[in-house]
């Protein structure tokens, strides 16, 4: 972004400096916007890959590199007020949203027959209800001028064997994109990116190799790449792509 003041993106669930939330705050930092991101590390602490400590400070420490002013604000997004707390924060230490970027999810591979209520109420705490809620805060909020305001969910279409992330994460899409038309008023855009599959630590080697075979250009995704599609949505070149569902997957299939 070429302006005097750099604009101000949110970005949730940047907890890991390899995940793919990581990649994008460090893409927009790149692109000349400041940025503020969430995390959990208890959440981190429950997946195979374990809780990353110093990531906050490693990412932050590297957007700084970037000539962005950045804050961190860990926060449970299961927990509904967490919403406004983290708008507070934000405004607090950096000023108004501009973008509002969401990469965090909750995400425990489980089928019909064996996903547990608590489980299945958790995925649409953090997929489904914390998105509407962030998003409603920042339609509440957000006051850039008409044309600049950006949405951004990620999503997935995986449901086999990972019923309650799938399910949840379609219900995300329905929530970002009616946000292009209920937020229509205030010239703001709402897309979401299904990334496809990408490698951040969480894929055994066989999966690896499978998903490779299934992808016409015969490698896995990237958080660079999702990062990429990101920045062009932000970007005032990308204002005229609104109310989509994007494939950013290489073909996968």
């Amino acid at each position: 972004m070429t302006t005097d003041t750099r604009p101000l993106a949110l970005v949730t669930g940047v907890g890991r400096t390899a995940g793919i939330g990581a990649g994008v705050a460090r893409r927009l930092a790149a692109a000349g916007w400041d940025v503020a991101f969430t995390f959990w590390s208890a959440y981190d602490e429950r997946m195979p890959w374990g809780a990353e400590p110093e990531a906050a400070d490693a990412v932050a420490a590297e957007l700084a590199g970037q000539g962005a002013a950045t804050a961190a604000v860990e926060a449970d997004l299961a927990d509904p007020s967490a919403a406004a707390y983290v708008f507070d924060e934000v405004e607090r230490r950096l000023g108004g949203v501009k973008a509002l970027v969401m990469c965090h999810c909750e995400s425990v591979a489980s089928g019909l027959l064996d996903t547990g209520v608590e489980s299945f109420d958790r995925h649409f705490a953090v997929n489904a209800r914390a998105t509407w809620l962030l998003i409603r805060e920042y339609g509440r909020r957000f006051g850039g001028a008409h044309g600049t305001g950006r949405v951004i969910a990620l999503t997935s279409d995986h449901t086999v064997g990972n019923l309650p992330y799938g399910a949840s994460k379609a219900a995300l899409d329905r929530i970002t994109l009616a946000a292009a038309h209920e937020l229509a008023h205030l010239g703001v855009t709402a897309n979401v990116v299904n990334p496809g599959p990408v490698d951040t630590g969480w894929m055994s080697g066989e999966l690896r190799e499978q998903v490779t075979r299934q992808t016409p250009l015969g490698r896995l995704g990237t958080p660079l790449d999702t990062a990429h599609l990101v920045e062009f949505l932000c970007s005032p070149q990308g204002q005229w792509i609104n109310g989509q569902l994007l494939m950013s997957n290489g073909g996968f299939g």
